[in-house]
């Protein structure tokens, strides 16, 4: 059995106090209505104090919403997940691990290595293998690598795209095609994405509303989803 690194184990032991501290605190909270279809822990009230500046609490959902929190299992649709999957022939720990990777020199010719002065705390294997906030940690000192070097391109298999494009391209792609992997190759992840049924997905962190289209995970998430529901009804549909 593969040993779980400690960021797994702090992920899970986050969710698992964040849930506990949700229903301990939800006594005196407004009640959240919501669809009796889905569990009512998607919109349990969370205590405001001490929350996070990026976090997106699960009683801010509006009506036929339901914000995809790390602080139950909706966590597991969270890019930062420790999920791992295999794409194109490579292991990742995190759909995270994934992204943040690209940044990162591929090889010893990248001129991203060669960039003089540029100091790289991680390989690009090594990120591959990071889940939650040390894979962010990781993308964001590649983002300042990147600045120094003036560039805004990312990498994979030796192909240069650029990483905030206006109109969604190869590296939106390769997101949506990873986390179609991620979604197959986790069968619990697949079970509480098609368990959000018909609910709008909105992220658990505030997002800039023109933020690039492989930014929008629960966009993707919710395309994903509803091609698992179309598979599901053709499958019944030909079974009968």
């Amino acid at each position: 059995m593969r040993k779980r690194t400690v960021a797994q184990i702090l992920y899970g032991l986050t969710l698992a106090l964040a849930v506990n501290f949700a229903h301990a605190d939800s006594t005196n909270a407004p009640v959240v209505h919501h669809n009796p279809r889905y569990p009512a822990r998607w919109w349990t009230p969370v205590p405001t104090n001490n929350v996070p500046a990026w976090e997106t609490l699960p009683q801010e959902a509006g009506p036929g919403e339901v914000i995809l929190s790390k602080r139950n299992e909706l966590g597991l649709l969270s890019n930062f997940a420790p999920t791992p999957f295999t794409f194109h022939g490579k292991r990742y720990a995190s759909l995270e691990g994934f992204w943040q990777m690209m940044k990162y020199p591929e090889g010893p010719d990248d001129p991203r290595a060669t960039f003089p002065g540029l100091e790289w705390k991680f390989t690009r294997e090594q990120v591959a293998q990071f889940t939650a906030f040390d894979a962010k940690h990781a993308g964001d000192l590649a983002n300042e690598n990147m600045q120094k070097m003036g560039i805004a391109w990312v990498t994979f298999e030796g192909n240069r795209m650029e990483y905030r494009p206006a109109v969604p391209g190869q590296h939106y792609q390769l997101i949506v095609e990873a986390t179609r992997e991620k979604v197959r190759q986790n069968p619990e992840v697949r079970k509480v994405l098609l368990a959000t049924g018909d609910l709008i997905l909105k992220p658990d962190h505030h997002q800039a509303p023109n933020a690039p289209a492989a930014w929008r995970y629960y966009e993707i998430l919710t395309a994903i989803r509803t091609e698992l529901q179309q598979a599901g009804t053709n499958s019944a549909t030909q079974s009968r």
